[in-house]
């Protein structure tokens, strides 16, 4: 009895996605529009569930490259960020650079990226890993630069050095901030690997979206873009797990 009341408790929390689907549907009736425009949900969610087994292939590399991504992305962002923390000289070079890069729009840097690392696997990995380093790389300085001055002097006084400061006291501070930059940046990593892909790559979600598209298949183009979110909000739900894990071995 009480697992059916848990979910009926689940599906009562899900009417905000049932009110979308009726107003998506309600759009399109009112404005006439065909399937070639937009289709209807209904038709969209049935050539998901009928054709699901032709989605999985892409969901695999789309997410894949994400993860990647996002872990790469995360790397680059907590060394940056302990390097600028470590150094004034390497903060006035790592600082200005990573400002720059965050403030060009991803898709005009896609083909450059593509240019140096080659087109495919490499330019949707290394753009997706371009979008996810600046949130880490921001939260662990902000991390690092909490750490309490009082902590300082007492580290200083048992004789530790900046390493063992670092070690010991720096990431106590900086890995919960790391981990509500991944919490942040799960989602978009999914959506930036989708428009890699759609740019330029041959495999993934965004590619089939393309393919769909140019193929006039609209159900398979908004069914594409469907699975893309919930696949967001899949990786979103699992690092925001992670990050409730990594915050109570801290504690």
């Amino acid at each position: 009895m009480s697992r059916l009341r848990s979910a009926g408790v689940n599906l009562v929390h899900l009417w905000p996605v049932a009110f979308l689907l009726i107003c998506w549907d309600v759009w399109v009736l009112v404005n006439g529009y065909t399937s070639t425009v937009a289709p209807r949900p209904w038709f969209v969610i049935q050539d998901v569930l009928a054709g699901f087994a032709d989605y999985v292939p892409s969901i695999s590399y789309t997410l894949g490259m994400a993860l990647g991504g996002l872990i790469g992305g995360t790397l680059i962002g907590f060394v940056g960020a302990i390097l600028v923390w470590w150094s004034a000289a390497l903060s006035g070079i790592v600082t200005p650079t990573a400002l720059i890069i965050r403030s060009v729009p991803i898709t005009a840097l896609i083909p450059i990226i593509a240019r140096i690392v080659g087109y495919g696997d490499p330019a949707v990995l290394a753009s997706t890993t371009l979008i996810c380093f600046f949130p880490a790389f921001v939260f662990t300085l902000s991390g690092l630069a909490a750490i309490p001055e009082a902590g300082r002097d007492l580290f200083s006084v048992l004789g530790a050095n900046k390493a063992q400061v670092l070690g010991r006291l720096g990431v106590l501070y900086a890995l919960p901030n790391l981990m509500v930059s991944v919490r942040i940046t799960a989602p978009s990593a999914v959506l930036a690997a989708m428009l890699a892909e759609f740019l330029m790559g041959t495999n993934g979600l965004g590619a089939l979206f393309s393919e769909s598209r140019s193929y006039m298949d609209m159900e398979r183009a908004w069914g594409t873009a469907v699975v893309a979110t919930v696949v967001s909000v899949l990786v979103f739900v699992g690092a925001q797990v992670a990050e409730r894990r990594v915050d109570a071995r801290l504690t």
